[in-house]
């Protein structure tokens, strides 16, 4: 890049893929399970179990993210963020992420230098151990993040959504409904008289509101506590990326029981009153953890949850309805949940 202050800023259209990447890739992380990095046609990863576990994840500019509200730095942070948190939801730790990036070619350089430094960033603040081993640059209409990620269960077998139990202790570790209170934060004041996404007010909204505004826009979910779930015997677990009544549901239909939540519990664990409630079960995006455990971890001198988790209800045997979703005893069937696909979402 010239010196000269009336020099138009480095694009992909002026420098081309090879020397976009020469300036990107060296500001990825590498991670301790890396054994081939970028630079061949595949990498190679460690994968001392014998197993792994992969995930992929994609953010379109508009259905995903809007770019006059996330920085460059944002979108690489939560890229990754919501991966490893798929992978933290199995109970492993993640090794490894690959990713694909389609960018307009009149992006700036500079811009794909400060997404791979929030990649770099998230990576070290969340999962100090995993890397970015590869990817793929391309150029298109729409910029498009695709990440795929990989997970060691290191000889554990995976917590999956199947094996919630009645008895159990239903437990979430991170924050809940907070991300959707951002995000509608951002939609009624970070916008134009005409609804168009506006930068400065989402700037003005991110520095008087920082810890509601930035769960939506760089979210910081408790990675370690999917091993240490795991560890603890957690017997169902899952990533809350779509909303705790349905994330909640998709455990009660898989293992064949009923999650019942505990309204106030579920309140005091999201840090809001309770006129919130509604907005912290149908709400999504915050890619904390949702997990079942046997209820003998908190029976009166139980060895209690591990990390950050906080009981929110129990599991109960199914009714004559089968297995569903209740909160306070009463069954619940709003849908809630964020879809990208609604027709609101884009």
């Amino acid at each position: 890049m010239t010196d000269s202050p009336d020099a138009r800023p480095d694009t992909l259209r002026t420098v081309g893929e090879i020397a976009a990447l020469s300036r990107i890739i060296p500001r990825l992380p590498r991670g301790e399970h890396t054994l081939l990095g970028p630079g061949d046609d595949a990498a190679v990863v460690a994968a001392a179990d014998g197993r792994f576990v992969v995930t992929t994840d994609v953010m379109v500019d508009g259905p995903d993210f809007r770019r006059a509200w996330s920085t460059p730095h944002d979108l690489g942070w939560k890229a990754a963020a919501t991966n490893l948190s798929d992978i933290a939801a199995m109970g492993a730790r993640p090794t490894g992420l690959v990713v694909a990036l389609i960018a307009p070619a009149d992006t700036e350089v500079a811009e794909l230098e400060q997404l791979a430094d929030g990649f770099a960033d998230a990576c070290a603040a969340l999962a100090p151990d995993c890397g970015v081993v590869g990817g793929d640059l391309s150029v298109g209409s729409t910029l498009t993040i695709a990440v795929t990620a990989f997970g060691d269960l290191e000889g554990r077998p995976p917590i999956t959504r199947s094996g919630a139990r009645p008895g159990d202790a239903v437990a979430v570790s991170g924050g809940v409904g907070l991300a959707a209170r951002g995000l509608r934060m951002l939609f009624d004041e970070g916008v134009e008289a005409d609804g168009t996404p506006d930068a400065a007010r989402a700037a003005e909204l991110r520095a008087d509101e920082p810890r509601i505004v930035e769960a939506q826009l760089a979210p910081r979910p408790p990675i370690a506590d999917g091993p240490a779930a795991a560890l603890a015997g957690a017997t169902a677990m899952l990533d809350l990326s779509d909303g705790l009544a349905l994330d909640a549901r998709r455990i009660a239909r898989a293992s064949g029981v009923t999650i019942d939540l505990d309204a106030a519990a579920v309140c005091i664990a999201a840090g809001v009153d309770a006129m919130f409630l509604p907005l912290v079960l149908t709400g999504g995006e915050d890619h904390s953890l949702l997990a079942t455990f046997p209820a003998a971890l908190t029976a009166d001198g139980g060895p209690g949850l591990p990390g950050g988790f906080r009981v929110i209800g129990r599991v109960v045997e199914p009714g004559e309805s089968g297995p569903e979703l209740r909160v306070g005893g009463r069954a619940f069937d709003e849908r809630g949940g964020w879809d990208s696909f609604a027709a609101d979402a884009g």
